[in-house]
């Protein structure tokens, strides 16, 4: 971990400038260009409400209107598909980088999560503006996103040391992370209330580490509660996303050498 962000550091001029061309390149050519990084999730967010709050006449949850509960729910989503499904690609599309020594490639995977965190920071800001309009004052507790952000940040830079180095071998992967992202979504307590689920089947949605993440958005947002209060999942998730980003490591480093005879 301490060589890994000393590299960061060592490394981050690079970083941000590839940050910027990634950002670019995913709507070249298109009229709107990166205005579609925050035009997509806001149309979701919008057919969603639509669905759930007009078609289903939704209720509010835990007396919080369900458009807000809704949004807070998804915007770390988006923010974890976002960069799962980047990240794993992430060796692919910057191959020209794999031959170059002076550059640490297991810093790739992180160009698409700075791109996408980029997106989120700009979510999250129009999230506050959302609360600030329903009439609903900023709280301490809001700081906690900070503490969510970086902790979602560091299980994709696992879960993208693994896929990303894998998929250069096996072009399935890509597939398989798609699939992944998608039943996640629906198996995630994103758009529905896990207290609808019976008590005994909590723990097996709670093995997902991103219900702790979508959780704690909520905590921190509506239910003000700080992420000590709840130690278990806190060790659990800590324990998880480190096991993931060892074996991440030791993954890449593996696969490493053998990344410039396959690309």
């Amino acid at each position: 971990m301490f060589s890994f962000l000393k590299a960061i550091l060592q490394n981050k001029r690079l970083l941000v400038e590839l940050t910027k061309n990634d950002f670019k390149q995913k709507y070249v050519g298109n009229m709107l260009g990166v205005f579609w990084a925050f035009i997509q999730p806001t149309a979701m967010i919008a057919i969603f409400w639509f669905v759930f709050q007009v078609g289903f006449k939704s209720q509010p949850v835990d007396n919080f209107p369900f458009i807000l509960w809704l949004v807070v729910g998804m915007l770390p989503w988006f923010y974890f598909a976002e960069g799962f499904a980047t990240g794993t690609n992430s060796i692919i599309a910057n191959s020209f980088l794999v031959k170059k020594v002076v550059f640490r490639v297991s810093l790739l995977p992180l160009i698409p999560l700075l791109s996408a965190i980029t997106t989120h920071i700009f979510f999250i800001f129009l999230m506050f503006g959302m609360f600030l309009y329903y009439g609903y004052t900023p709280e301490v507790y809001w700081l906690q996103i900070v503490y969510y952000l970086f902790a979602t940040t560091v299980l994709l830079i696992g879960l993208s040391w693994i896929t990303s180095s894998v998929v250069v071998f096996f072009k399935d992967i890509g597939q398989l992370v798609s699939i992944v992202i998608q039943f996640g979504f629906w198996l995630t307590p994103v758009f529905w209330n896990i207290s609808t689920i019976p008590e005994k089947y909590h723990w097996i949605i709670k093995l997902n580490p991103m219900v702790y993440i979508i959780e704690g958005y909520r905590n921190s947002m509506i239910y003000h509660k700080w992420f000590w209060e709840d130690m278990t999942m806190t060790l659990y998730f800590w324990t998880v996303t480190a096991i993931i980003f060892v074996i991440g490591g030791l993954t890449f480093k593996k696969l490493r050498p053998h990344f410039a005879d396959v690309l």
